[in-house]
């Protein structure tokens, strides 16, 4: 089972009092993008296998939105941070790639 830590509220949650809210750092398309533009900001999304960056719900507590860095195929989470980080904090990168010397993604 998945159990993430609000970063609001310190309660480790499990994944039945969650919301999951898709992908993690997208860029919004914003007026004058073209339909492409706007259609790529709606509907793709990354599904990686190994680590991802999520939007998650604190749905049955705080109820604020967080964000977790996590591994899809252990369940690892690697951390998780405010809402309003634009991208992963340095120290969130630094627990990934000790984990996975070779992973060259970004958020």
């Amino acid at each position: 089972m998945l159990i993430l830590e609000c970063p609001y509220c310190g309660i480790h949650a499990d994944e039945t009092e969650l919301e999951n809210g898709g992908e993690a750092h997208l860029t919004r398309a914003t007026v004058g993008a073209s339909d492409e533009e706007f259609e790529s900001y709606l509907f793709a999304r990354a599904n990686p296998k190994g680590v991802h960056f999520e939007r998650w719900r604190h749905a049955y507590g705080c109820g604020k939105w967080f964000l977790a860095a996590r591994d899809t195929v252990t369940l690892e989470v690697f951390a998780t941070y405010c809402a309003q980080t634009s991208e992963p904090p340095a120290e969130v990168l630094k627990a990934i790639r000790a984990k996975h010397p070779d992973w060259e993604g970004s958020a």
